[in-house]
Protein backbone atom coordinates (compact mmCIF):
# COMPACT_ATOMS: atom_id res chain seq x y z
CA UNK A 1 0.00 0.00 0.00
CA UNK A 2 1.05 3.54 -1.01
CA UNK A 3 3.01 5.19 1.93
CA UNK A 4 1.16 8.32 1.87
CA UNK A 5 -1.86 6.75 1.62
CA UNK A 6 -1.71 4.63 4.55
CA UNK A 7 -0.58 7.91 6.76
CA UNK A 8 -3.40 9.74 5.58
CA UNK A 9 -5.79 6.45 7.14
CA UNK A 10 -3.62 5.98 10.37
CA UNK A 11 -4.48 9.99 11.14
CA UNK A 12 -7.95 9.27 10.41
CA UNK A 13 -7.80 6.32 12.96
CA UNK A 14 -5.77 7.81 15.43
CA UNK A 15 -8.88 10.67 15.56
CA UNK A 16 -10.84 8.56 16.13
CA UNK A 17 -9.29 7.64 19.82
CA UNK A 18 -7.84 10.31 20.72
CA UNK A 19 -6.54 8.80 23.79
CA UNK A 20 -5.12 5.54 22.77
CA UNK A 21 -1.33 6.98 21.22
CA UNK A 22 -0.42 4.98 17.72
CA UNK A 23 2.23 3.23 16.29
CA UNK A 24 3.14 1.39 12.73
CA UNK A 25 4.89 -1.68 13.31
CA UNK A 26 7.59 -3.43 12.32
CA UNK A 27 9.60 -0.98 11.75
CA UNK A 28 7.30 1.79 9.68
CA UNK A 29 6.17 -1.28 7.49
CA UNK A 30 2.48 -0.78 7.62
CA UNK A 31 2.01 -4.26 8.47
CA UNK A 32 -0.18 -3.12 11.77
CA UNK A 33 -1.03 -0.62 13.84
CA UNK A 34 -0.55 -1.29 17.74
CA UNK A 35 -0.43 0.45 20.84
CA UNK A 36 2.50 3.00 21.68
CA UNK A 37 4.36 2.29 25.08
CA UNK A 38 2.72 -0.77 26.17
CA UNK A 39 2.66 -4.61 25.55
CA UNK A 40 0.35 -7.40 26.19
CA UNK A 41 1.00 -10.54 28.54
CA UNK A 42 -1.25 -13.44 30.13
CA UNK A 43 -1.73 -12.21 33.48
CA UNK A 44 -0.48 -13.78 36.69
CA UNK A 45 2.79 -15.62 36.33
CA UNK A 46 3.58 -14.69 33.17
CA UNK A 47 2.93 -11.14 33.76
CA UNK A 48 5.38 -10.73 36.96
CA UNK A 49 7.73 -12.30 35.05
CA UNK A 50 7.32 -9.86 32.28
CA UNK A 51 7.07 -6.71 34.38
CA UNK A 52 10.77 -7.89 35.90
CA UNK A 53 12.78 -8.68 32.98
CA UNK A 54 11.45 -5.43 31.14
CA UNK A 55 12.86 -3.44 34.41
CA UNK A 56 15.65 -5.13 34.79
CA UNK A 57 16.85 -5.05 31.00
CA UNK A 58 15.82 -0.98 31.11
CA UNK A 59 17.95 -0.67 33.97
CA UNK A 60 20.88 -1.94 32.57
CA UNK A 61 20.33 -0.24 29.52
CA UNK A 62 21.78 3.71 30.16
CA UNK A 63 19.48 5.10 27.25
CA UNK A 64 16.66 3.52 28.37
CA UNK A 65 14.49 4.54 31.71
CA UNK A 66 12.29 2.08 34.07
CA UNK A 67 10.66 4.55 35.73
CA UNK A 68 7.18 3.91 33.81
CA UNK A 69 7.95 -0.12 33.68
CA UNK A 70 4.63 -0.88 35.92
CA UNK A 71 1.25 -2.91 35.85
CA UNK A 72 -1.67 -0.93 33.51
CA UNK A 73 -4.06 -2.90 33.27
CA UNK A 74 -6.51 -5.69 35.56
CA UNK A 75 -4.65 -8.41 37.13
CA UNK A 76 -7.68 -11.32 36.23
CA UNK A 77 -10.38 -11.16 33.95
CA UNK A 78 -11.89 -13.53 31.74
CA UNK A 79 -9.58 -12.50 28.36
CA UNK A 80 -6.54 -13.64 30.63
CA UNK A 81 -4.32 -10.57 29.63
CA UNK A 82 -3.32 -7.44 31.23
CA UNK A 83 -0.99 -4.64 29.89
CA UNK A 84 2.42 -3.91 31.04
CA UNK A 85 3.39 0.19 30.35
CA UNK A 86 7.28 0.05 29.31
CA UNK A 87 7.37 3.70 28.01
CA UNK A 88 5.93 6.91 27.72
CA UNK A 89 3.39 6.42 25.03
CA UNK A 90 3.96 10.39 24.21
CA UNK A 91 7.26 10.24 23.10
CA UNK A 92 8.06 9.50 19.31
CA UNK A 93 6.84 9.93 16.46
CA UNK A 94 4.15 7.36 15.11
CA UNK A 95 6.95 4.59 13.61
CA UNK A 96 9.31 4.93 16.71
CA UNK A 97 8.70 3.05 19.52
CA UNK A 98 12.02 2.23 21.30
CA UNK A 99 10.32 0.95 25.17
CA UNK A 100 8.17 -1.58 23.45
CA UNK A 101 10.78 -2.92 20.69
CA UNK A 102 13.61 -3.14 23.79
CA UNK A 103 10.62 -4.80 26.08
CA UNK A 104 10.41 -7.15 23.24
CA UNK A 105 13.61 -7.62 23.04
CA UNK A 106 14.14 -8.38 26.87
CA UNK A 107 11.82 -11.30 26.55
CA UNK A 108 13.27 -12.97 23.25
CA UNK A 109 15.59 -15.75 25.77
CA UNK A 110 13.23 -16.01 28.35
CA UNK A 111 10.57 -17.16 25.70
CA UNK A 112 12.97 -19.10 23.75
CA UNK A 113 13.36 -20.99 27.14
CA UNK A 114 10.02 -21.15 27.98
CA UNK A 115 9.44 -22.33 24.66
CA UNK A 116 6.25 -20.10 24.07
CA UNK A 117 5.26 -16.28 24.04
CA UNK A 118 5.32 -14.57 26.57
CA UNK A 119 4.56 -11.16 25.62
CA UNK A 120 2.94 -8.74 22.53
CA UNK A 121 2.20 -5.54 21.02
CA UNK A 122 -0.98 -4.72 22.12
CA UNK A 123 -1.88 -4.85 18.16
CA UNK A 124 -4.58 -2.73 16.72
CA UNK A 125 -8.13 -4.69 14.99
CA UNK A 126 -9.30 -3.28 12.34
CA UNK A 127 -12.16 -4.10 9.60
CA UNK A 128 -9.58 -1.34 7.80
CA UNK A 129 -6.26 -3.66 7.96
CA UNK A 130 -4.29 -1.75 6.15
CA UNK A 131 -5.50 1.54 6.53
CA UNK A 132 -6.32 1.80 3.48
CA UNK A 133 -8.39 4.87 2.27
CA UNK A 134 -12.01 4.22 1.15
CA UNK A 135 -13.50 5.21 -1.57
CA UNK A 136 -16.46 3.04 -1.25
CA UNK A 137 -19.11 2.83 -0.62
CA UNK A 138 -20.83 3.86 -3.88
CA UNK A 139 -24.02 4.96 -3.35
CA UNK A 140 -26.91 2.84 -5.65
CA UNK A 141 -29.78 3.87 -6.68
CA UNK A 142 -33.03 2.11 -4.50
CA UNK A 143 -34.17 1.17 -7.69
CA UNK A 144 -31.24 -1.34 -8.57
CA UNK A 145 -31.62 -5.04 -7.91
CA UNK A 146 -29.08 -6.02 -4.78
CA UNK A 147 -26.36 -8.59 -5.61
CA UNK A 148 -26.48 -10.89 -4.35
CA UNK A 149 -30.49 -11.05 -4.81
CA UNK A 150 -32.65 -12.38 -1.79
CA UNK A 151 -33.13 -15.86 -1.92
CA UNK A 152 -36.32 -17.41 -2.24
CA UNK A 153 -36.94 -18.81 1.53
CA UNK A 154 -39.54 -17.83 4.54
CA UNK A 155 -38.45 -16.78 8.08
CA UNK A 156 -39.29 -18.86 10.96
CA UNK A 157 -38.87 -18.06 14.60
CA UNK A 158 -38.24 -21.81 15.76
CA UNK A 159 -36.14 -22.99 13.13
CA UNK A 160 -34.17 -20.07 11.95
CA UNK A 161 -30.24 -20.14 12.30
CA UNK A 162 -28.64 -17.87 14.88
CA UNK A 163 -25.62 -15.56 12.80
CA UNK A 164 -24.11 -13.00 15.02
CA UNK A 165 -21.92 -10.23 13.67
CA UNK A 166 -19.37 -8.44 15.44
CA UNK A 167 -18.89 -5.28 13.84
CA UNK A 168 -19.70 -1.56 13.83
CA UNK A 169 -23.40 -1.87 14.38
CA UNK A 170 -26.20 -0.79 12.86
CA UNK A 171 -27.74 2.30 11.12
CA UNK A 172 -30.73 4.49 13.14
CA UNK A 173 -33.18 3.54 10.30
CA UNK A 174 -32.38 -0.02 9.63
CA UNK A 175 -35.65 -1.03 10.20
CA UNK A 176 -36.90 0.57 7.06
CA UNK A 177 -35.49 -1.80 5.42
CA UNK A 178 -37.71 -5.15 4.78
CA UNK A 179 -34.26 -6.98 4.16
CA UNK A 180 -33.04 -6.56 7.41
CA UNK A 181 -37.23 -7.40 9.17
CA UNK A 182 -35.07 -10.03 10.95
CA UNK A 183 -32.39 -8.27 12.40
CA UNK A 184 -31.38 -6.59 15.75
CA UNK A 185 -28.75 -5.51 18.03
CA UNK A 186 -26.89 -2.52 18.66
CA UNK A 187 -27.05 0.82 16.61
CA UNK A 188 -24.57 3.02 15.60
CA UNK A 189 -23.17 4.82 18.37
CA UNK A 190 -22.58 8.27 16.23
CA UNK A 191 -23.57 7.89 12.31
CA UNK A 192 -22.21 11.69 11.27
CA UNK A 193 -19.93 14.22 12.13
CA UNK A 194 -20.87 18.10 13.06
CA UNK A 195 -21.30 18.74 9.37
CA UNK A 196 -23.81 15.70 8.84
CA UNK A 197 -20.97 13.61 6.53
CA UNK A 198 -21.27 9.69 7.29
CA UNK A 199 -18.29 8.97 9.69
CA UNK A 200 -15.72 6.30 8.32
CA UNK A 201 -17.34 2.56 7.98
CA UNK A 202 -20.71 3.83 9.31
CA UNK A 203 -22.85 1.03 8.11
CA UNK A 204 -20.63 -1.58 7.66
CA UNK A 205 -22.37 -3.34 9.92
CA UNK A 206 -25.88 -2.72 8.50
CA UNK A 207 -24.03 -3.72 4.86
CA UNK A 208 -22.98 -7.10 6.40
CA UNK A 209 -26.30 -7.99 8.01
CA UNK A 210 -28.25 -7.13 4.01
CA UNK A 211 -25.64 -9.54 2.96
CA UNK A 212 -26.69 -12.17 5.15
CA UNK A 213 -30.00 -11.95 4.54
CA UNK A 214 -30.13 -12.29 1.41
CA UNK A 215 -28.21 -15.30 1.20
CA UNK A 216 -30.47 -16.95 4.06
CA UNK A 217 -33.61 -15.48 4.40
CA UNK A 218 -34.36 -18.22 7.63
CA UNK A 219 -32.05 -16.35 9.80
CA UNK A 220 -31.88 -14.44 12.84
CA UNK A 221 -29.05 -11.80 12.75
CA UNK A 222 -27.65 -9.93 15.36
CA UNK A 223 -25.26 -7.09 15.35
CA UNK A 224 -22.97 -5.86 18.03
CA UNK A 225 -21.44 -2.63 17.50
CA UNK A 226 -17.78 -3.76 18.98
CA UNK A 227 -16.06 -2.18 16.47
CA UNK A 228 -17.43 1.65 16.68
CA UNK A 229 -14.33 3.83 16.34
CA UNK A 230 -13.44 3.86 12.60
CA UNK A 231 -14.08 -0.65 12.69
CA UNK A 232 -11.58 -0.61 15.46
CA UNK A 233 -10.68 -1.86 19.09
CA UNK A 234 -7.35 -2.81 20.72
CA UNK A 235 -6.69 -6.33 21.24
CA UNK A 236 -6.42 -5.91 24.75
CA UNK A 237 -10.16 -4.88 24.58
CA UNK A 238 -11.23 -7.54 22.05
CA UNK A 239 -11.08 -10.74 23.74
CA UNK A 240 -13.67 -8.97 26.36
CA UNK A 241 -15.75 -7.70 24.18
CA UNK A 242 -16.12 -10.98 21.95
CA UNK A 243 -17.20 -12.50 25.91
CA UNK A 244 -19.55 -9.96 26.09
CA UNK A 245 -21.14 -10.18 22.84
CA UNK A 246 -21.89 -14.11 23.08
CA UNK A 247 -22.79 -13.66 27.00
CA UNK A 248 -25.59 -10.95 25.79
CA UNK A 249 -27.41 -13.17 23.14
CA UNK A 250 -26.14 -16.94 23.90
CA UNK A 251 -23.37 -18.96 21.44
CA UNK A 252 -24.75 -18.38 18.16
CA UNK A 253 -24.61 -20.96 15.37
CA UNK A 254 -22.44 -18.89 13.39
CA UNK A 255 -20.39 -15.29 14.39
CA UNK A 256 -19.21 -14.02 11.46
CA UNK A 257 -16.06 -11.69 11.58
CA UNK A 258 -15.08 -9.22 9.26
CA UNK A 259 -11.86 -7.47 11.15
CA UNK A 260 -8.15 -8.68 12.59
CA UNK A 261 -4.91 -7.71 12.37
CA UNK A 262 -1.62 -9.39 11.44
CA UNK A 263 1.30 -9.51 14.03
CA UNK A 264 4.09 -10.88 12.51
CA UNK A 265 3.80 -14.43 13.74
CA UNK A 266 2.14 -17.77 13.10
CA UNK A 267 0.69 -18.30 16.68
CA UNK A 268 -2.61 -15.94 17.12
CA UNK A 269 -3.43 -13.28 19.21
CA UNK A 270 -2.52 -13.10 22.87
CA UNK A 271 -5.91 -10.63 23.60
CA UNK A 272 -8.20 -13.65 21.57
CA UNK A 273 -6.53 -16.61 23.21
CA UNK A 274 -8.91 -16.98 26.17
CA UNK A 275 -11.89 -16.60 23.39
CA UNK A 276 -10.83 -19.06 21.49
CA UNK A 277 -10.49 -21.87 23.65
CA UNK A 278 -13.90 -21.41 24.94
CA UNK A 279 -14.84 -21.21 21.10
CA UNK A 280 -13.23 -24.28 20.61
CA UNK A 281 -15.63 -26.17 23.17
CA UNK A 282 -18.72 -24.64 21.72
CA UNK A 283 -20.66 -25.33 19.01
CA UNK A 284 -20.27 -22.00 16.68
CA UNK A 285 -18.48 -21.46 13.81
CA UNK A 286 -16.54 -18.30 13.55
CA UNK A 287 -16.39 -17.16 9.65
CA UNK A 288 -13.76 -14.41 9.35
CA UNK A 289 -12.24 -12.38 7.00
CA UNK A 290 -8.89 -13.06 6.02
CA UNK A 291 -8.21 -9.17 5.19
CA UNK A 292 -7.36 -7.03 2.66
CA UNK A 293 -3.17 -6.64 2.68
CA UNK A 294 -3.09 -8.23 -0.74
CA UNK A 295 -0.78 -10.52 1.80
CA UNK A 296 -0.24 -14.48 2.29
CA UNK A 297 0.97 -13.35 6.17
CA UNK A 298 -1.19 -15.04 8.74
CA UNK A 299 -4.19 -12.72 9.65
CA UNK A 300 -6.04 -12.74 13.01
CA UNK A 301 -8.03 -14.50 14.38
CA UNK A 302 -9.16 -16.11 10.72
CA UNK A 303 -5.81 -17.60 10.43
CA UNK A 304 -6.63 -19.97 13.54
CA UNK A 305 -8.41 -21.83 10.90
CA UNK A 306 -5.04 -23.19 9.32
CA UNK A 307 -4.39 -24.30 13.38
CA UNK A 308 -5.48 -28.43 13.99
CA UNK A 309 -7.00 -27.21 17.17
CA UNK A 310 -8.95 -24.74 15.71
CA UNK A 311 -9.58 -26.20 12.15
CA UNK A 312 -13.38 -26.97 13.27
CA UNK A 313 -13.66 -24.14 14.96
CA UNK A 314 -12.69 -21.82 12.25
CA UNK A 315 -13.48 -21.07 8.47
CA UNK A 316 -11.57 -18.05 7.25
CA UNK A 317 -12.45 -16.29 3.70
CA UNK A 318 -10.96 -14.45 1.11
CA UNK A 319 -12.52 -12.82 -1.66
CA UNK A 320 -13.15 -13.26 -5.41
CA UNK A 321 -13.05 -10.52 -7.96
CA UNK A 322 -16.09 -8.87 -9.33
CA UNK A 323 -15.98 -11.94 -12.29
CA UNK A 324 -16.17 -14.78 -9.20
CA UNK A 325 -13.02 -16.12 -11.20
CA UNK A 326 -9.82 -15.10 -9.93
CA UNK A 327 -8.72 -13.60 -6.26
CA UNK A 328 -9.47 -9.87 -5.77
CA UNK A 329 -6.08 -7.88 -6.13
CA UNK A 330 -6.76 -6.96 -2.64
CA UNK A 331 -7.84 -10.67 -1.16
CA UNK A 332 -5.16 -12.11 1.52
CA UNK A 333 -3.72 -15.38 0.78
CA UNK A 334 -2.26 -18.51 1.43
CA UNK A 335 -3.45 -21.96 2.77
CA UNK A 336 -3.96 -20.57 5.85
CA UNK A 337 -6.98 -19.11 3.55
CA UNK A 338 -9.53 -21.81 3.28
CA UNK A 339 -12.56 -21.00 0.90
CA UNK A 340 -13.10 -17.57 -1.36
CA UNK A 341 -16.43 -16.43 -1.94
CA UNK A 342 -17.74 -12.75 -4.41
CA UNK A 343 -16.11 -9.90 -2.61
CA UNK A 344 -15.91 -7.01 -5.53
CA UNK A 345 -19.06 -4.46 -5.87
CA UNK A 346 -21.86 -6.32 -4.04
CA UNK A 347 -24.71 -4.40 -3.26
CA UNK A 348 -26.77 -4.72 -0.18
CA UNK A 349 -28.19 -2.21 2.52
CA UNK A 350 -26.00 0.44 3.60
CA UNK A 351 -28.72 2.47 5.37
CA UNK A 352 -32.49 2.51 5.63
CA UNK A 353 -34.63 5.12 3.47
CA UNK A 354 -35.71 7.71 5.78
CA UNK A 355 -33.43 9.76 4.65
CA UNK A 356 -29.95 10.76 3.00
CA UNK A 357 -26.86 11.02 3.98
CA UNK A 358 -23.66 12.14 2.89
CA UNK A 359 -20.18 10.45 2.17
CA UNK A 360 -16.89 12.89 1.42
CA UNK A 361 -14.46 10.84 -0.69
CA UNK A 362 -10.95 11.50 0.56
CA UNK A 363 -8.93 9.26 -2.33
CA UNK A 364 -9.07 7.05 -5.27
CA UNK A 365 -7.18 3.98 -5.12
CA UNK A 366 -8.67 1.27 -6.46
CA UNK A 367 -8.07 1.89 -10.34
CA UNK A 368 -4.44 2.29 -9.18
CA UNK A 369 -4.47 -1.02 -7.18
CA UNK A 370 -5.95 -3.36 -10.43
CA UNK A 371 -4.52 -1.69 -13.14
CA UNK A 372 -0.64 -1.67 -12.05
CA UNK A 373 0.15 1.05 -10.11
CA UNK A 374 0.70 -0.99 -6.57
CA UNK A 375 -1.50 -0.64 -4.24
CA UNK A 376 -2.79 -3.33 -2.07
CA UNK A 377 -6.63 -1.87 -1.06
CA UNK A 378 -10.29 -2.48 -0.53
CA UNK A 379 -10.91 0.23 -2.70
CA UNK A 380 -13.35 0.06 -5.57
CA UNK A 381 -12.91 3.58 -7.30
CA UNK A 382 -16.36 5.32 -7.50
CA UNK A 383 -16.95 8.14 -10.57
CA UNK A 384 -15.30 11.05 -9.88
CA UNK A 385 -16.90 14.70 -11.04
CA UNK A 386 -14.23 16.99 -8.65
CA UNK A 387 -10.66 16.69 -8.01
CA UNK A 388 -9.47 13.93 -5.89
CA UNK A 389 -7.04 14.85 -2.73
CA UNK A 390 -4.06 12.70 -4.13
CA UNK A 391 -4.31 15.22 -7.04
CA UNK A 392 -4.71 17.99 -4.89
CA UNK A 393 -4.42 17.64 -1.21
CA UNK A 394 -5.96 21.15 -0.84
CA UNK A 395 -9.07 20.22 -3.09
CA UNK A 396 -11.97 20.14 -1.88
CA UNK A 397 -12.91 16.49 -1.44
CA UNK A 398 -15.73 14.99 -3.62
CA UNK A 399 -19.70 14.24 -1.81
CA UNK A 400 -22.13 11.46 -2.51
CA UNK A 401 -25.14 11.06 -0.88
CA UNK A 402 -26.62 7.46 -0.01
CA UNK A 403 -30.19 6.93 -0.23
CA UNK A 404 -30.60 3.29 1.11
CA UNK A 405 -28.13 0.93 -1.50
CA UNK A 406 -24.53 0.98 -1.91
CA UNK A 407 -21.77 -1.11 -3.24
CA UNK A 408 -18.61 -1.92 -1.59
CA UNK A 409 -15.80 -4.41 -1.94
CA UNK A 410 -13.31 -6.65 0.63
CA UNK A 411 -13.06 -9.46 2.33
CA UNK A 412 -14.94 -7.98 4.95
CA UNK A 413 -17.94 -8.57 2.38
CA UNK A 414 -17.04 -12.42 1.15
CA UNK A 415 -17.52 -13.07 4.67
CA UNK A 416 -21.14 -12.83 5.55
CA UNK A 417 -21.26 -14.43 2.07
CA UNK A 418 -20.16 -17.42 3.37
CA UNK A 419 -21.69 -17.27 6.48
CA UNK A 420 -25.30 -17.10 4.84
CA UNK A 421 -24.26 -19.86 2.55
CA UNK A 422 -23.54 -22.20 5.68
CA UNK A 423 -26.76 -21.19 7.09
CA UNK A 424 -29.15 -21.69 4.32
CA UNK A 425 -27.28 -25.31 3.75
CA UNK A 426 -28.29 -25.46 7.54
CA UNK A 427 -32.30 -24.81 7.23
CA UNK A 428 -32.40 -26.80 3.53
CA UNK A 429 -30.75 -29.88 5.04
CA UNK A 430 -32.24 -29.77 8.76
CA UNK A 431 -28.68 -29.62 10.25
CA UNK A 432 -28.02 -28.04 13.65
CA UNK A 433 -24.42 -27.87 13.53
CA UNK A 434 -22.87 -25.48 11.74
CA UNK A 435 -19.51 -26.66 11.58
CA UNK A 436 -20.98 -29.90 10.15
CA UNK A 437 -22.54 -28.03 7.75
CA UNK A 438 -19.51 -26.19 6.88
CA UNK A 439 -17.65 -29.46 5.81
CA UNK A 440 -20.88 -30.99 4.39
CA UNK A 441 -21.06 -27.43 2.00
CA UNK A 442 -18.02 -27.49 0.97
CA UNK A 443 -17.39 -31.12 0.08
CA UNK A 444 -20.43 -30.96 -2.37
CA UNK A 445 -19.70 -27.37 -3.77
CA UNK A 446 -18.38 -27.70 -7.13
CA UNK A 447 -16.71 -24.10 -7.83
CA UNK A 448 -13.10 -23.21 -7.83
CA UNK A 449 -11.47 -19.93 -8.70
CA UNK A 450 -7.82 -19.17 -9.42
CA UNK A 451 -6.04 -17.27 -6.79
CA UNK A 452 -2.30 -15.92 -7.44
CA UNK A 453 -2.14 -19.18 -9.48
CA UNK A 454 -3.58 -21.67 -6.98
CA UNK A 455 -6.71 -23.57 -7.73
CA UNK A 456 -9.04 -22.74 -4.72
CA UNK A 457 -12.61 -23.57 -2.96
CA UNK A 458 -15.36 -20.94 -4.46
CA UNK A 459 -18.63 -20.41 -2.98
CA UNK A 460 -21.22 -18.31 -5.36
CA UNK A 461 -24.24 -17.82 -3.93
CA UNK A 462 -26.77 -18.84 -6.66
CA UNK A 463 -28.15 -14.78 -6.50
CA UNK A 464 -24.89 -13.15 -7.00
CA UNK A 465 -24.09 -12.11 -10.44
CA UNK A 466 -21.13 -11.37 -11.97
CA UNK A 467 -19.90 -7.88 -12.87
CA UNK A 468 -17.60 -7.34 -15.50
CA UNK A 469 -14.04 -6.65 -15.37
CA UNK A 470 -12.28 -4.08 -17.47
CA UNK A 471 -9.82 -1.22 -17.48
CA UNK A 472 -11.63 1.77 -15.98
CA UNK A 473 -13.17 4.63 -18.11
CA UNK A 474 -11.68 8.14 -18.37
CA UNK A 475 -12.40 10.90 -15.80
CA UNK A 476 -14.19 13.86 -17.07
Amino acid sequence: MAPQRFHEQFEQIQRSMPDVPLAMGPDDSAEFIYEKGYVLVRDGEDAALVEDTVRAHFTAEPELVQDHVRRAGPRTNRSGITRIQVGDPGEGDRGADRPVAHALRALREVEGRAGRRLVSRNHLVSIAVNSCPGDEPVPVDRSEALNPAPAEGSWDADSAVGVLVVDTGLMNDFRSSALLAHTDGDLQIQECDGDGVLQQYVGHGTFIAGLVAAVAPNTSITVRNTLNDAGAILESEFGEKLFEAVDEGGWPDILSLSAGTSNGRTDGLLGVEAFMRELREQRTLLVAAAGNNGSATPFWPAAYADLPDYQDAVLSVGALRADGEFGACFSNHGAWVKAYAPGERLTSVLTGFDRPVPYVYQHSTYDACRYGFGYSCTCQSPRHTGVLSEQDPGAKPDQVMFDGHAYWSGTSFATPLVAGMISAHMSAQAESDPRVARYKMLAAAAGYAEVRGAHVPALRPATWRPVPVGPPAARS
